[in-house]
């Protein structure tokens, strides 16, 4: 077994402090919104994972590599110029979701989204609430080694 030393980890700061923090003001009502949408679709109550990071839920990933973390189930963070959605299983089952989403672009378990306008908000909801299931069901893909 090999454990990760993982640096993004619950604290102890409060989400809605971290949300007053967001300068802009759009990108804050964002945030908001996607704060109720994960809450509503996770029924977890929101932490703060590192200083920057919304996350719901805490499940632990064991990878085809031997690694093991805890990690969120789902979560999102208010980046500068964009909102990153984290969806911890990748998106190799995902493609019917991200041919109507709209505008986006995604990384290996990153989801990135300028404005929730460039999106439609139920098709996202579908893929959190996809991704959520998929998760607690304990299937994973090994994407992260």
């Amino acid at each position: 077994m090999v454990n990760a030393e993982l640096k993004t980890e619950i604290s102890d700061e409060k989400v809605e402090k971290f949300l007053r923090s967001v300068a802009d003001e759009r990108q804050r009502a964002d945030s908001v919104a996607v704060l109720e949408m994960m809450s509503r679709i996770s029924n977890e109550e929101p932490k703060m994972w590192g200083p920057s990071i919304i996350g719901f839920g805490r499940h632990h990933l064991k990878y085809a590599s031997g690694r093991e973390l805890d990690w969120m189930l789902i979560g999102f963070s208010p980046r500068k110029g964009k909102m990153t959605l984290y969806i911890t299983d990748g998106f190799e089952k995902y493609d019917s979701y991200l041919a109507r989403l709209g505008k986006h672009t995604t990384g290996k378990s990153c989801l990135y989204i300028k404005h929730l306008t460039d999106v439609d908000i139920n098709v996202l909801e579908e893929l959190v609430a996809s991704s959520l299931e998929h998760v607690r069901g304990g299937a994973m893909y090994p994407a992260h080694q």
